[in-house]
């Protein structure tokens, strides 16, 4: 029976945007091990999430841990306190979405070479944007958004994505919990970039509760100047206060050429379209699947493919190699 105004009465139909976040599924990359047997690589497809991205998780949490502590209002815009923070365009693209779906002001300080398909998203969802000098890549976004909270605090709630605790948190609560549910408890590997570090500090404390015995691997560029949006080359970059080094089992330096390739792997011959740091993750996977492999131990190695190329068809490597 189809249901009619009358009958339904006040109940309400649907989801709301933030119901919408998280419990993204998991995708096998079966073709990458198909030469390797006992391995599965699993990537978690966080771009069903309504803003794209993994960034969500962090942004929702952030967002509502500040409405909670009146540092932010909601539905209301005029006069009200913006929130700020630095952004290399995900986390913005979520504050943006979480901005307009709840009501409050949102400025970003963003590094002026983000995509143009990042560019784009943030205008549509009316955004406020500060573009910063692309030579000082996030880090020079970051100084921008401190010396406006400094300058106007009772103008801006700086979120500060990079120190923020419900950064992490969010993935605490979330992210791993999912991962051991939808694993059924035989994940045995953990691997993600490293940006402002949150979904791998908050993924893999829960996991290590959950299971001592997991390795987590992170994955970061193996320079300063490389190709991959929001990961940071931790040994030149502005570290993130809620970054901890001494939980990774080990840390994997990959080459933007590398993350390329798979990218465009991944596209061509799984039908797959991910970001350049999603590539990246992969890549990293791939190489601990072919060690596991070699000696001749069987594992689940799940990563997170933190967004689609949607924001990055732009991009020349596309039609490279």
């Amino acid at each position: 029976m189809i249901a009619t105004t009358q009958s339904l009465g006040t109940q309400s139909l649907g989801v709301t945007l933030l119901e919408r976040i998280g419990n993204t599924p998991l995708l096998r990359l079966g073709r990458l091990t198909a030469h390797l047997p006992g391995v599965q690589i699993l990537g978690k497809v966080e771009w069903v999430n309504p803003g794209g991205s993994v960034k969500d998780r962090a942004a929702a949490s952030i967002v509502l841990d500040a409405e909670r502590r009146g540092l932010l209002k909601f539905h209301q815009r005029d006069g009200a306190r913006a929130l700020l923070d630095a952004t290399s365009g995900n986390t913005g693209i979520a504050y943006a979405m979480l901005g307009a779906a709840l009501g409050f002001p949102v400025t970003l300080c963003v590094p002026s070479n983000v995509s143009e398909e990042r560019k784009r998203i943030l205008a549509a969802y009316g955004a406020n944007v500060i573009w910063t000098d692309h030579a000082d890549g996030s880090d020079g976004a970051i100084r921008q958004a401190r010396a406006l909270a400094a300058a106007e605090p009772d103008r801006y709630m700086y979120a500060d994505q990079y120190g923020n605790e419900q950064n992490w948190k969010a993935h605490y609560r979330t992210t791993a919990n999912e991962i051991w549910k939808q694993t059924e408890g035989h994940v045995t590997h953990f691997v993600a970039g490293l940006g402002t570090s949150g979904t791998f500090m908050g993924t893999t404390r829960r996991l290590r509760e959950l299971n001592p015995r997991i390795k987590c691997i992170s994955m970061q560029p193996d320079s300063p100047f490389n190709g991959f949006e929001g990961l940071k080359h931790m040994a030149t970059a502005i570290v993130p206060s809620i970054y901890d080094p001494t939980l990774a089992d080990a840390n994997i330096l990959m080459e933007t050429e590398r993350a390329y390739d798979m990218a465009r792997e991944l596209g061509r011959l799984d039908g797959v379209l991910v970001g350049i740091s999603a590539a990246g993750a992969v890549a990293a996977s791939l190489r601990i699947a072919e060690q596991e492999a070699k000696a001749g131990r069987e594992a689940v190695i799940v990563t997170i493919l933190s967004d689609s190329a949607d924001k990055y068809l732009s991009e020349r490597f596309w039609q490279e190699g």
